[in-house]
């Protein structure tokens, strides 16, 4: 089994945290950030697996979207995988909300960033 992205070039797999492994202050930190905040609403708003990393307009560069993407995979917010050369995304909503009741609806809410 290959590592490799359809294309040739190598890419790893993402590492995934579960929710329940995840601390209450690494949540918290995950969604205090605007540009996440943006992310998960964008995934909340569509069907699982169906935005890649490149469907998200946020105003920041492709590596701090990297950087982002890491941060929520880490929270146990977001699920990766490849699909040959895109990184498709899913909200973990199931999970997280199993783990911290409420919270993901508190940072969707419309004025959670006012």
């Amino acid at each position: 089994m290959s590592d490799q992205a359809e294309g040739g070039s190598y890419r790893p797999a993402p590492v995934h945290t579960h929710p329940d492994d995840v601390p209450l202050l690494s949540a918290l930190s995950a969604l205090a950030d605007p540009v996440r905040i943006q992310l998960i609403r964008d995934l909340a708003s569509h069907p699982d697996w169906t935005l890649s990393c490149s469907n998200f307009d946020v105003p920041v560069g492709r590596a701090a979207k990297s950087h982002h993407f890491s941060v929520l995979r880490e929270a146990g917010l977001v699920e990766q995988r490849d699909q040959g050369p895109k990184r498709l995304n899913r909200l973990r909503r199931a999970e997280f909300d199993a783990r911290f009741p409420g919270l993901l609806d508190l940072a969707l809410r419309p004025d959670a960033t006012d």
